[in-house]
């Protein structure tokens, strides 16, 4: 039986930078520095799909339409909701036009000033409305009071209804979360729990954001790869369920999610390992035998936790009428969490029930609207144990919204607003474990927005970072890559599993776009070019032996799942025909299939850095993409080189690097500012 969709894909392609930041004086900056980019598509012909045929080239929609600003759903979303409210003014249905855009962009809302601004520097032929007065325009329209959009008047940002409310109930129903006050913490077990668990100086920092996160209601664990965040989180489920016991309670029940169905099978396993650990390191703990029972927890997606429904893809089995039964619920990879997820999820949590959000607010963001994690830490003040403001707290939420730190609720509503309880607690881990010292020093130089700091790690001549600057990247790559496909070729033809595997996953190469010149597709067909080259051999079959493949999507009759990769490798039948057979080193373990079994899949020479985000691999060749790309941020870039283990490779100009790391993912949203 097939499962529910998996809503979470979407074409890398589309995934674009926002115009606009969380706050207009932000997002003037940005625009100032060149962070943002006006992303336009190019017509393929007169006939391309995203033309809208229904407007007339002479208005203001089909100008922009046909510059490629706006796509043929803008239009016709604006047009409709202009139809319905009996909205006539062209600059009104304009703004409807292009918060549908910022929506499709990943924003949750537009700054109409900024946008106009900036539009009329990057696209003066069109037919900008006033920069000063087009906000007051829409605030005071018929479409604004019949709620097709909503205005913020003290940030300038215009919503779609839709996006309002939900970034409105999120915040809402954090601080409602919160005005419960804390939990009940038996003091005497949690010191016990937290040495034991967390030995020394080694642990010190999962010690500190494991006791913040059993103190609070609703936490947050962010950190980049190699900080210890699954160790952390395997930490507090073992001293929630030790919590329970000595208060005499039935063991909690868990709830383990996701936004993919590969990232939910991954968290468990990396769980699993992490509580193997902890019981390696208390074997007397007489707790354990109640963690035991975490082993059984069944890891899903966050659409299958909430219980999908057929037909919608934002309404769900779980809600205010029917909350989810778990005691805590744990959602790894929540940078790609959407607003409409997290509106979803909150309102279907039980007010008692634990929510603990893990995940890296540096690396890119979900495919959705909204980037409602970096929000969360941009927002929140990190805390101490005790409760206190962390002067370092604050300069993380400076580093992850790209902007000043908000103000506190002190600063800004005097007393009594101070002693409101702050919505979530947030941890964050920084030392790091996994990398080398190098690749180190360019995560963080890339994560802090140094791009002297970026170039100089690049050019230190490490082995462990290499750097091609040059105009001709087919040149420096071939051998590379072309090694690695004839390794697992020859290993895949032998019929060992590891082998293929291990040739698999000792390099990566990773690419921003799936087309163009720097595109997945592009560096797929060269690969096979040249090693038709080498071998004489042509690849064209579909199933070739040696061919690496990619999952696209989820399918729970097999067990497959969405960012699974594998090889096609040689086999025989009991009767000793010879087959090929696909081996699939799936979360679960590695596991053989029929190639005729497999619905989804793509060739994996290359993929890019979007899919590959949440995986490793030994080594990494990170290929930028041309300057002009709207993917060509930090966050790409962040992501790209943390997915190394031992080694990286950066191909690109120096005038691309220091573009990636001036530009951020900058997505339009109101969430921050109202929990600050």
């Amino acid at each position: 039986m097939s499962g529910p969709p998996d809503h979470t894909t979407s074409t890398d392609d589309t995934v674009a930078t926002g115009v606009v930041a969380g706050t207009a004086a932000g997002a003037r900056a940005d625009v100032e520095a060149g962070a943002a980019v006006l992303d336009l598509f190019e017509r393929v012909d007169e006939h391309d799909r995203r033309l809208a045929l229904t407007v007339t080239s002479g208005s203001a929609l089909g100008a922009f339409n046909e510059a490629g600003l706006l796509t043929a759903a803008d239009v016709h979303v604006a047009t409709g909701l202009a139809r319905a409210a009996g909205e006539k003014d062209a600059d009104v249905v304009l703004a409807a036009a292009v918060a549908t855009r910022a929506v499709r962009s990943g924003s949750v809302a537009v700054d109409l000033a900024v946008l106009a601004t900036q539009g009329a520097q990057a696209l003066p032929d069109l037919p900008w409305p006033d920069p000063a007065g087009w906000t007051a325009l829409v605030s005071g329209s018929r479409l604004a009071a019949e709620g097709g959009l909503v205005v913020e008047e003290a940030s300038g940002l215009v919503y779609l209804q839709r996006y309002h409310h939900q970034e409105v109930q999120v915040a809402a129903d954090l601080r409602a979360r919160a005005a419960l006050g804390p939990p009940e913490v038996d003091e005497e077990v949690l010191s016990a729990g937290l040495a034991r668990i967390f030995p020394g100086e080694g642990y010190a920092e999962q010690r500190a954001a494991a006791e913040v996160v059993v103190r609070s209601r609703t936490g947050v664990i962010t950190g980049g790869p190699g900080t210890g965040k699954t160790t952390t989180v395997a930490g507090v489920l073992t001293l929630l369920a030790e919590q329970a016991a000595a208060a005499g309670e039935r063991p909690p029940r868990v709830g383990l999610a996701a936004p993919t169905g590969k990232a939910a099978a991954r968290v468990k396993a990396a769980v699993d390992r992490a509580l193997d650990d902890i019981e390696a390191r208390s074997p007397a703990s007489s707790g354990m035998a109640v963690v035991d029972r975490l082993r059984e927890v069944e890891p899903r997606t966050l659409h299958r936790l909430l219980g999908w429904r057929p037909g919608s893809r934002s309404r769900f089995r779980h809600h205010r009428g029917n909350r989810l039964p778990h005691d805590v619920v744990l959602v790894d990879e929540a940078s790609m969490v959407s607003l409409t997820q997290m509106a979803r999820l909150l309102e279907a949590l039980r007010p008692t029930a634990r929510l603990v959000l893990v995940g890296d607010a540096d690396q890119l963001v979900s495919v959705e609207a909204g980037a409602v994690l970096a929000d969360l830490v941009a927002a929140v003040p990190e805390r101490d144990a005790a409760g206190r403001d962390t002067a370092e707290g604050s300069a993380a939420a400076r580093d992850t919204a790209g902007h000043d730190a908000p103000e506190t609720s002190a600063r800004q509503d005097g007393p009594a607003e101070a002693r409101r309880p702050a919505p979530l607690a947030l941890a964050r881990l920084r030392t790091v474990h996994r990398f080398g010292e190098t690749i180190g020093a360019l995560a963080h130089a890339l994560r802090v927005g140094d791009a002297d700091a970026v170039v100089d790690a690049l050019s230190a001549g490490s082995e462990e970072v290499r750097w091609e600057s040059g105009s001709e990247p087919e040149a420096y790559l071939r051998g590379i890559l072309t090694g690695q496909a004839l390794d697992i070729l020859r290993a895949a033809r032998t019929g060992d599993d590891d082998a293929t595997l291990a040739a698999l996953h000792r390099h990566r190469l990773l690419c921003a776009h799936r087309e163009g010149e720097r595109g997945v597709r592009r560096w797929n067909h060269l690969i096979e070019t040249w090693m038709a080259e080498e071998t004489g051999l042509s690849f064209y079959e579909p199933m070739y032996l040696g061919r690496p493949l990619l999952v696209t999507a989820n399918d729970y009759a097999t067990g497959v799942l969405n960012g699974d990769t594998g090889v096609v490798v040689a086999s025989q039948t009991p009767a000793g025909v010879p087959v090929r057979m696909a081996v699939i080193d799936g979360t679960g373990g590695r596991t053989r299939y029929a190639p005729s079994r497999l619905g989804d899949v793509e060739t994996m020479h290359a993929m890019t850095i979007h899919k590959a985000q949440g995986s490793q691999a030994r080594e990494v060749t990170v290929l930028l993409p041309e300057l002009d790309s709207p993917l060509l941020t930090r966050e790409l870039f962040y992501t790209a080189v943390t997915r190394a283990e031992r080694q990286v490779r950066v191909v690109g100009s120096e005038e691309e690097v220091r573009a990636a790391v001036r530009r951020r993912v900058v997505r339009a949203s109101g969430l921050r500012q109202r929990l600050s």
